[in-house]
């Protein structure tokens, strides 16, 4: 690679079923230069995340993307070039910057970073994955000590944060998993129990897990996990809809879980869902609280960094897949 060339990755085609390499394209093309309020950052860090297979299958909290637009992903960088008094050379930037070496960006677009943090923690737990956990745990879901969390997804990337944010808040936290390798790295974050969803008898098994019953559960997954979860929820209990990612990379949505509405209204729950970029300034002050937590050492963020841009369709395929451990990245070269 040299600075005059651009490397990227373009969605090639809207998939039918399973994500695959096919569905993108490895492009090269002159480096982009800012047009006046632009800035051009060189990507540093990639983001993956499961809702980039969302962008595909329609409009959400954020434009469709369209085949033959760059591969759209959260990112950190560097500012190279600034045509804006906003920004200069050598700031560090997050923003929507894809699946490329560099990317002109209009400077409202762009949020100015700590550049002494490693690119790890700001690509992860400082970033959207610690904010998400944070606000949808405390801001939806409510803990009280002594209450039963359940999070499902728990040794991905918001997941993992979350189990140790719900035993920060006094809570019996039972996390679910697929796996013993997954399952000892969510014991030693302090899950007091986790349930293996591949075991086959999932409903038995939060039952035993949970025997007084569900009051909070910060669902990643929906789907049969969270169908199994609703019979266990106490009245008054609170379901905080962060992801579906069982339902992502398929052709075809599945059914929605049976108990809706019922158990709602039997128990009194509360499912609500929510976008943690909706709200800037809460935002912030999550990540201030886990910025401060991380400082302490009573905060792990655990981090599967995959090198190399062109290694990105293959590390968001694998995370789809469930072959992640934390947060996954893409550091570039």
């Amino acid at each position: 690679m040299t600075d005059a060339v651009n490397r990227h990755w373009i969605y090639r085609s809207r998939p039918d079923d399973r994500l695959t390499p096919e569905h993108f394209e490895w492009c090269t093309a002159p480096r982009p230069r800012p047009a006046p309020g632009e800035v051009l950052v060189r990507v540093q860090a990639l983001s993956v995340d499961p809702s980039q297979r969302v962008w595909m299958a329609g409009p959400s909290y954020r434009p469709m993307l369209l085949p033959g637009e760059v591969m759209a992903s959260y990112a950190v960088g560097q500012v190279v070039q600034s045509q804006s008094p906003d920004f200069a050379p050598g700031d560090r930037v997050e923003g929507d910057l894809g699946w490329q070496d560099f990317a002109c960006r209009a400077a409202s677009a762009l949020r100015r970073r700590d550049a002494a943090r490693p690119l790890e923690q700001l690509v992860g737990v400082l970033g959207i994955t610690g904010a998400t956990a944070h606000v949808g745990l405390f801001d939806i879901g409510r803990p009280r000590p002594g209450e039963q969390v359940l999070v499902s997804g728990a040794a991905g990337a918001v997941g993992s944060i979350a189990v140790q944010l719900a035993k920060k808040a006094g809570c019996r936290v039972v996390a679910v998993a697929g796996g013993p390798h997954k399952a000892q790295m969510l014991r030693e974050l302090g899950a007091d129990a986790v349930v293996d969803y591949k075991a086959g008898a999932l409903r038995a098994d939060l039952k035993r897990a949970l025997p007084k019953g569900i009051d909070v559960f910060f669902d990643n997954v929906a789907g049969a996990v969270l169908e199994a979860a609703l019979p266990s929820m106490n009245i008054g209990g609170r379901v905080v809809c962060c992801g579906a990612v069982s339902a992502y990379d398929a052709g075809q949505a599945p059914p929605g879980p049976r108990g809706v509405p019922a158990l709602l209204i039997a128990r009194r729950l509360t499912m609500a869902g929510f976008v943690v970029l909706d709200d800037a300034l809460r935002r912030e002050a999550a990540e201030a609280a886990l910025a401060a937590w991380l400082d302490d050492g009573t905060l792990q963020a655990p981090v599967q960094v995959v090198p190399g841009l062109k290694n990105a369709p293959q590390a968001l395929i694998d995370l789809l897949a469930g072959g992640n451990t934390g947060k996954m990245m893409v550091r570039l070269d």
